[in-house]
């Protein structure tokens, strides 16, 4: 079980430096004692490892016993080259490539190899862990998606066997229209959580909490 209200949990962080094809991504690390499963997270439209959006949801994970991997999908360089174009964050082939790499690596690190994986995915990043998890269906065991565009994974969908969580904000009108779309494609067992009074972000009082506890409660089942 999970750790009660007021309890602590021993979590070893560290940042780590993970090859990717001809480059390195940065990633931090953080492993509880006696970890459950492995959480990793694909950021979207310009957000990475310090977003304190995922930070946040990775702490709630980390106390229900799961490890985190905060990675950033692209280098400084990129980085750099999107925020003036945005063109890489919506480069969901780029983007998916390295969510599957992430995958493979923590499945062979010492930290994480043998534990169950997950992905959780917000934004276009959302759209990259759904085509990683179609592509590789025998090491992803579940997926959640945080205000995400799980369309633009597109034709990946109708492969994606994975148990599927989608977390929307209540007043993120087309966000909500486009996941119903998704929803209706994705093969395996799927539920849509809408969460009122939210907007795209969840910058509103109480709504990220939600996210976090809805995503810790699918992830503890699920891995």
């Amino acid at each position: 079980m999970p750790p009660g209200e007021g309890e602590t949990v021993d979590i070893a962080e560290a940042g780590v430096r993970i090859p990717v094809g001809d480059v390195a991504l940065d990633a931090d690390v953080a492993v509880p004692g006696e970890p459950r499963g492995v959480v990793l997270f694909a950021h979207g439209s310009g957000s990475g490892r310090h977003s304190p959006r995922n930070r946040y949801v990775a702490a709630q994970l980390q106390a229900a016993g799961l490890v985190t991997v905060l990675a950033d999908l692209l280098t400084a360089a990129e980085e750099r080259r999107d925020a003036v174009t945005g063109e890489l964050r919506f480069d969901i082939g780029l983007l998916a490539g390295r969510v599957a790499a992430l995958t493979d690596w923590a499945g062979g690190d010492s930290r994480t190899a043998g534990l169950g994986i997950g992905l959780f995915g917000a934004s276009t990043g959302a759209a990259a862990a759904l085509v990683a998890a179609a592509e590789r269906p025998d090491v992803v065991r579940t997926v959640v998606s945080r205000g995400g565009r799980p369309d633009l994974a597109g034709d990946f969908l109708a492969e994606v066997r994975q148990s599927t969580l989608l977390i929307v904000g209540g007043d993120d009108a087309v966000v909500i229209d486009l996941n119903r779309w998704a929803r209706q494609r994705l093969p395996g067992e799927v539920r849509l959580e809408i969460v009122a009074g939210a907007s795209h972000l969840f910058a509103e009082p109480g709504t990220l909490e939600e996210v976090a506890r809805l995503a810790t409660d699918w992830f503890v089942t699920h891995l």
